[in-house]
């Protein structure tokens, strides 16, 4: 297998960034690069290697599986206020319907109080 070879971070070119993000993941990347080629020449000061040990632990990878968990459960819930909402205009929609069809369409309006009537 060929080993990986790191250009130096002079070396690499970029295209400009179009947004902030994509600057701030450029730097990010570069930060990252520079902490790589630090570890690999035995240069890396203390708090770098201990950055690394530290995701390397069972309790980080448990800290990452829990938040994206706590992402799909909003996004979820997200889904859930969103589908309420259109249930209830599908609700009103078929109130109205009903009024109109027992001959009180005229006197229908929304005026957000949808189940007073019933």
């Amino acid at each position: 297998m060929a080993k990986r070879v790191v250009k130096p971070l002079e070396a690499r070119e970029m295209p400009p960034a179009m947004t902030p993000e994509a600057r701030e993941n450029q730097m990010i990347s570069l930060a990252v690069d520079a902490a790589e080629q630090q570890l690999r020449d035995g240069t890396a000061p203390t708090p770098i290697i201990c950055h690394y040990l530290k995701l390397a632990t069972k309790r980080e990878k448990l800290e990452r599986e829990r938040l994206e968990e706590e992402n799909k459960l909003l996004r979820a819930k997200t889904e859930a206020l969103q589908q309420n909402g259109r249930t209830e205009e599908a609700i009103n929609n078929a109130i109205n319907a009903f009024k109109r069809y027992s001959g009180h369409g005229d006197e229908v309006e929304d005026d957000g109080d949808q189940y007073d009537d019933y």
